[in-house]
């Protein structure tokens, strides 16, 4: 990605990121594209934060509407939203907190179908599903598209997170080879939360070049110790998508 040249009011909104990132880094955020599949407990806070730290396209992809029962932990949403697509009223969240960067939502099913059609030519992926079926899915098209992407799940008080960069390690389907079954599981709100800037920590990162990706590591994190560990993991011989 070329940098591009950050304006006066861009240096002010991101002046203590500069201190972090350096002009190039912001630049190469406000070039890139980042597509969140999912507007809910965990596609909330990783949109929140890409579009605070100045990343200058997001697509977001949902197909539901806000429900009472979302509120406790899809922090993009409120009561004012209920009924409304869930893209609509994130899009509308996102917009009032960062006006100038390019924020747009889908309404739809993600399928085998449409999966590369609605990535397009984006920088990267972030899986915040609540299902295997379309994590794979994302999965298989981020692997074509030579692009990463950014997993994260939870339950509860434990999440996890990785990120699947092509060529670099294993893919998400190296890491779980069966569908595990489906389920409505519990979440405590703040679990979403820590998975969720984890993601999104992990492509500010990509996207700058700063420090170590989560990739060929499985981060476990468990609220009720608070506690984090990882497991080293690798490519699996015989994946059907990147081996």
């Amino acid at each position: 990605m070329a940098a591009i040249e950050l304006d006066s009011s861009e240096r002010e909104r991101y002046g203590r990121q500069l201190l972090c990132l350096g002009e190039e880094g912001q630049s190469r955020l406000k070039d890139a594209h980042i597509v969140i599949a999912g507007a809910g407990g965990l596609g909330s806070p990783i949109a929140i934060y890409l579009a605070v730290a100045g990343v200058g396209r997001l697509t977001l992809l949902d197909r539901d509407t806000v429900e009472r029962t979302n509120l406790n932990r899809q922090i993009l949403h409120g009561d004012a939203d209920l009924g409304r697509p869930k893209v609509e009223s994130g899009v509308e969240a996102l917009r009032a907190l960062n006006p100038s960067i390019r924020i747009e939502g889908i309404r739809v099913t993600i399928t085998d179908e449409n999966a590369a059609s609605l990535i397009g030519d984006a920088d990267g992926v972030v899986d915040a599903m609540d299902n295997y079926p379309t994590r794979f899915v994302l999965n298989r098209v981020a692997h074509e598209r030579g692009i990463p992407l950014f997993h994260g799940a939870i339950r509860g008080f434990h999440g996890q997170a990785t990120t699947c960069v092509p060529g670099r390690g294993p893919c998400l389907a190296c890491l779980f080879p069966n569908v595990p079954p489906k389920e409505v599981f519990p979440v405590v709100g703040v679990t979403p939360g820590v998975i969720g800037c984890i993601q999104a920590t992990e492509v500010i990162k990509y996207l700058t070049g700063e420090g170590d990706l989560l990739t060929g590591r499985l981060l476990l994190w468990d609220g009720l110790a608070c506690s984090a560990e990882e497991i080293a993991v690798e490519p699996r011989t015989g994946c059907p998508v990147c081996s």
